[in-house]
């Protein structure tokens, strides 16, 4: 099924839960004019409201795409040693560790007398 028509499901299926909603609104008001107790809702609109989730679910989860497997072990498998041991985000570029290497550049110079210059 392609991607548009699933798109138009889930609209249809919202625009049917709109109308089950405004039909139970109406109901409702209509029991207040005619001083009628509320008991339940008819039928046809709960049968309405079902079958408008159903199909808003089912457009939905066209919609979404492919589901992923729930087993993490599937996608490691697919990665290497080398590429699991990868973690960018604990990369530091940035620290002040260089103040200790005297081959790095300071401010005043480069080298060990940079160092002793401080």
């Amino acid at each position: 099924m392609s991607n548009s028509v699933a798109k138009y499901i889930f609209l249809f299926g919202i625009l049917l839960l709109l109308h089950a909603a405004y039909s139970a609104a109406q109901h409702r008001s209509y029991l207040r004019l005619t001083e009628q107790e509320f008991t339940a809702l008819p039928a046809d609109i709960i049968l309405q409201t079902i079958f408008s989730l159903l199909l808003t679910v089912y457009g939905v989860t066209m919609v979404a795409g492919d589901f992923k497997e729930i087993r993490s072990n599937i996608d490691l498998q697919k990665k290497t040693w080398m590429n699991l041991n990868n973690r960018p985000s604990f990369y530091i570029f940035n620290h002040r560790g260089h103040i200790f290497n005297p081959m790095l550049l300071t401010r005043t110079g480069t080298g060990k007398g940079a160092l002793e210059a401080n």
